[in-house]
């Protein structure tokens, strides 16, 4: 639960009265099942840093197989992943990793 705790440290970072509301971060579920991940990079340290898409498990037709796939990418300022039913904390991990290194 490590990577929760430091994604809420990086949300509190980002808050300067202005950027929170306008910005922030999603998480949702989905129908398949699986999670999703959204987080705005505008007006972030972020922002233009360029972040290398990782993808696993996932066909050439978009299709999850099984539960074990996750998909990371940029994507008009955002931060943007989604993930089998036991990959959101990995999903957030990808997310942290990338922004400590570009901190």
């Amino acid at each position: 639960m490590r990577t929760l705790v430091e994604l809420q440290e990086w949300y509190l970072a980002q808050c300067n009265e202005s950027w929170e509301h306008t910005y922030g971060l999603n998480i949702g579920t989905l129908d398949n099942p699986g999670w999703s991940l959204m987080i705005d990079l505008t007006d972030t340290k972020l922002e233009s840093v360029e972040f290398d898409a990782q993808s696993y498990g996932v066909g050439a037709d978009g299709q999850a197989s099984g539960n074990e796939w996750l998909t990371c990418k940029v994507e008009k300022g955002k931060f943007v992943s989604f993930g089998g039913p036991r990959k959101l904390e990995e999903m957030i991990g990808v997310f942290l990793l990338w922004a400590k290194k570009n901190a």
